[in-house]
């Protein structure tokens, strides 16, 4: 996945500054797109800078709970696949 230039919490900062500034003043100063200032607006609306990195800190442990869980669903599988050709 391509890394994005600037951080969650960077994002939330630009967007505050969107509140107190013309929108087409910020995105020019930042240079981001418009759709991209919205996207961002919809996905960070409200926070603020902690919250912003609470989100990717659950983010973070959601994928690795997915990837302990996918891994633990495998073993089971493999674990019965051979259960069953032993008897």
């Amino acid at each position: 996945m391509k890394k994005s230039r600037f951080t969650d919490e960077q994002r939330v900062r630009i967007l505050r500054e969107g509140d107190k500034l013309p929108i087409h003043e910020v995105i020019k100063k930042h240079g981001i797109s418009e759709p991209t200032f919205y996207a961002w607006r919809r996905k960070f609306g409200g926070m603020d800078i902690a919250e912003a990195k609470k989100v990717r800190a659950l983010e973070t442990e959601n994928a690795r709970l997915k990837k302990l869980f996918a891994e633990s669903q495998l073993e089971i599988a493999i674990l019965k696949e051979v259960a069953a050709k032993k008897w």
